[in-house]
């Protein structure tokens, strides 16, 4: 392809793990744009964070960390998450120097020549020796299906598209999910709508105590263990549970985050259950995450037969050409970090290169 252009490696998405091991790529002595690029398909700087709702203020989010070489201080609490996280990835890719080329859409990633692999995206193709795959989850929401789901009357959203509390007033509403995000959405919602409900698949596992150091290996150990079998990742939060908080405590105090099994059926008016219940609804909030934005790999063949990508630390098991970051264990703000540092460095490996000096 005579457009085609040359690099040793291309980083994909400019979330928290894309610019890690973009930082990293740079502190070996890899060159943006002449050894590397970042192509990132969102409009501006901030990964996910640039796309939640209003209210999820910087003091509500779950344990931030801060990106290598550059701390995130003095952030106003009662400020949206979106503009704190957005001015801070800003200000760090300018500090660095990191070039992202946004908004670039990969298309697909396929087997190229001489053992290089093509990056074909709406600006181009890239011809790599190395790929750091950072796409994280937040463009493939997961929607699960339900008998009958397609009558409801009302409206049907997932957090993707969750504007904030204010746009639920008098309505009735049904929070499907126990994780994070359903939670805050229930704290949220209740003082504005006519009434809610929260249904999830599992009872809730709340978390009493610190998370300390210890806790948080072996809940990483949990994740790893699943991409290492070629498993479909679980969440982090998944193995860890929610914890238990002033907030959560007030709301099960109050009946907000008072649990109900899954629903059998959705109806036109609302949602049956097997033993003759039903509650009406106005609005379905599927708060039932996301998973891993990696369609565009699948020209590389790299998913196993248990629907997973098995993974050997950061990189494929099938093709040590390809790593992962904010995959699998490494998709939370600390294991993006350490993902891109591991990542970057087994790139140099492979291609043979050493550090730049001090």
């Amino acid at each position: 392809m005579n457009n085609t252009r040359e690099v040793e490696a291309v980083v994909i998405g400019a979330g928290q793990a894309g610019l890690a091991g973009a930082y990293h790529l740079r502190r070996s002595g890899f060159e943006p744009d002449r050894d590397f690029v970042v192509l990132d398909h969102s409009p501006a700087p901030g990964g996910a964070w640039q796309y939640r709702w209003p209210s999820l203020t910087y003091g509500k989010v779950h344990g931030m960390h801060a990106l290598p070489g550059m701390e995130l201080t003095d952030a106003d609490p009662a400020r949206p998450s979106a503009e704190v996280i957005g001015a801070y990835f800003d200000r760090y890719e300018r500090t660095f120097d990191l070039r992202v080329r946004r908004p670039v859409d990969v298309r697909a990633v396929r087997e190229g020549s001489g053992g290089r692999l093509l990056v074909e995206t709406s600006d181009g193709v890239w011809s790599a020796r190395a790929l750091i795959n950072a796409t994280g989850t937040w463009d493939r929401p997961f929607w699960p299906r339900y008998p009958g789901q397609e009558t409801f009357r009302g409206r049907q959203l997932h957090t993707a598209q969750y504007p904030g509390p204010e746009e639920f007033a008098g309505q009735r509403v049904v929070v499907v999910g126990g994780g994070a995000s359903g939670t805050q959405h229930l704290l949220e919602i209740a003082s504005y709508a006519g009434s809610t409900t929260w249904v999830t698949r599992r009872p809730p596992v709340f978390r009493e105590g610190p998370f300390d150091e210890g806790a948080g290996r072996a809940a990483v150990a949990l994740v790893e263990e699943r991409v290492r079998q070629g498993l479909p990742p679980r969440s982090v939060v998944s193995v860890t549970g929610l914890p238990l908080n002033d907030a959560i405590r007030q709301g099960i105090e109050e009946g907000v985050l008072d649990r109900q099994p899954m629903f059998d059926r959705i109806t036109p008016t609302g949602v049956d259950w097997a033993d003759g219940r039903h509650i009406d609804a106005d609005v379905i909030l599927w708060a039932t995450g996301f998973r891993a934005a990696i369609d565009h790999l699948a020209p590389l063949r790299l998913r196993s037969p248990g629907g997973g990508i098995r993974m050997e630390g950061t990189h494929a098991a099938a093709d040590p050409r390809v790593h992962l970051v904010g995959y699998g264990p490494s998709a939370s703000t600390i294991g993006a970090n350490r993902a891109g540092r591991a990542a970057v460095r087994d790139i140099r490996r492979l291609l043979e290169r050493e550090p730049a000096a001090a």
